[in-house]
């Protein structure tokens, strides 16, 4: 199967966009769930783990449109949480803002030295009939006291990295050098490229 067309499977805009920059080189056409007609789709995600739901994904997209597909499962997770809301950060909530004044409100008694965390992001690719892999990237911080930032989505406005600043207070260079998905997407990208040359 060549490689010159690859499914990105999320309606997520801020993760679309970051996938598209940070590998803007390679000679891909990406290609959205909108574009191959699965945009209403929906996958459930019943792994208790950022692999099993990743994969869960990408199998499903890449049998359902016949495309190589790249899915990624992410979230965050506080120690002073034992992990939560992990899996379920997207769910942790109904909206985005929900989701970072629950986390916020869970971890508001927390002293600032036990309010660790980390981004994890599993991304995993289906090749139909070549290969199914994953990679893993993680950055590690801790939850702020308040929302700073306007840059990113989702609870970036409220992990903080270890110079003082949000992740939302990034540009999109800056956090796409850094941040977890960037991470994993860096492991990936080699392999993508190897399947690219030899289509």
């Amino acid at each position: 199967m060549s490689l010159t067309r690859l499914l990105v499977a999320t309606g997520n805009a801020g993760k679309l966009r970051e996938y598209r920059e940070m590998m803007s080189d390679l000679p891909v056409e990406w290609l959205t769930l909108k574009d191959v007609g699965l945009y209403g789709m929906d996958v459930e995600e019943t792994g208790d783990t950022f692999v099993a739901n990743a994969l869960l994904k990408a199998q499903a997209y890449s049998q359902a449109s016949g495309l190589p597909t790249l899915a990624d499962d992410s979230g965050i997770a506080v120690d002073a949480l034992n992990g939560a809301p992990g899996v379920y950060s997207a769910r942790y909530a109904p909206t985005e803002a929900e989701c970072r004044t629950k986390l916020l409100g869970a971890v508001a008694e927390v002293p600032t030295a036990l309010r660790t965390a980390r981004f994890v992001c599993l991304i995993a690719l289906v090749v139909p009939d070549v290969v199914t892999m994953y990679t893993e990237g993680r950055v590690e911080g801790a939850i702020s006291y308040e929302e700073r930032g306007t840059n990113g989505f989702g609870y970036d406005p409220i992990f903080l990295l270890p110079d003082g600043r949000t992740m939302a207070e990034l540009s999109s260079e800056e956090k796409n050098s850094i941040s977890h998905r960037g991470r994993a997407l860096k492991k990936l990208q080699p392999f993508v490229e190897c399947l690219v040359r030899n289509a």
